[in-house]
């Protein structure tokens, strides 16, 4: 792969606008600047490059993490608010990024992106779902039997089946953490009205084994590394429900 290929797979515009780059010496590779934009890379992965001083180190996939504000949409096209896609780099977008499922506008927390159809695939919409856990902000103080119904099976409104939380923990008196390993239509705030409370906050903090980074603000993101990665495809592990 040459290095016009390269800057191209990473996100970097079109053949014409990436040889410009290179050859007005905005390009350097392990620190040193690069003006032939034919020199060739046998692993082209790996390798420690420099845009106009944007410093990262290629990968075949990215893989992502944000701490999701609210009032964000997670959409391309956004009908009412700002797109989460609007707090990372173009270039990301350039390599067709995608969100791995969508959190609600008024929904914070841990987010993942990714070109890896694979991957958005095993995370998002598999036959086994991965867990995801939530912390919940009720309305109204929860209760043993409220934990109960939760557990036990809500049947949603305009649905036809229950669909049960893998795990209830209680915070304090009005907030809880929850698992669930399906993704139905806004499925937390349904179930929790089924049980016959209300959310007023409802924040996500892991997917599978991957926690949300503690470091990181809300609408800060950084790369996952392969561990990361793997944690997000593992089983979560289990909670102890308190009441």
């Amino acid at each position: 792969m040459d290095l016009i290929k390269l800057l191209r797979s990473q996100g970097f515009g079109s053949r014409n606008e990436v040889k410009y780059l290179i050859e007005n010496e905005f390009v350097r590779i392990n620190g040193e600047l690069e003006k032939d934009w034919k020199k060739s890379f046998k692993n082209p992965f790996g390798i420690e490059i420099s845009v106009d001083e944007e410093v990262f180190v290629t990968q075949e996939h990215l893989y992502i993490v944000m701490n999701k504000p609210a009032d964000y949409e997670t959409s391309h096209k956004p009908k009412h608010h700002l797109s989460v896609f609007e707090l990372l780099p173009e270039r990301f977008l350039r390599r067709n990024v995608q969100a791995v499922g969508r959190l609600d506008v008024d929904t914070t927390g841990l987010l993942l992106f990714s070109d890896d159809g694979q991957f958005i695939h095993q995370v998002s919409s598999g036959n086994k779902r991965c867990v995801k856990t939530y912390e919940v902000g009720a309305k109204h103080p929860t209760t043993s039997a409220f934990f109960e119904h939760l557990l036990n099976g809500v049947l949603l409104h305009d649905d036809n089946e229950t669909v049960a939380a893998l795990s209830c923990h209680s915070v304090d008196e009005c907030r809880f953490s929850m698992q669930i390993d399906s993704g139905k239509y806004h499925q937390v705030k349904r179930m929790v009205a089924a049980a016959s409370n209300r959310v007023e906050t409802l924040h996500r903090t892991a997917i599978g084994q991957f926690l949300l980074p503690a470091e990181l603000e809300a609408g800060q993101w950084r790369y996952l590394n392969e561990t990361e990665v793997q944690a997000c495809l593992s089983k979560a592990e289990s909670q102890t429900r308190t009441e």
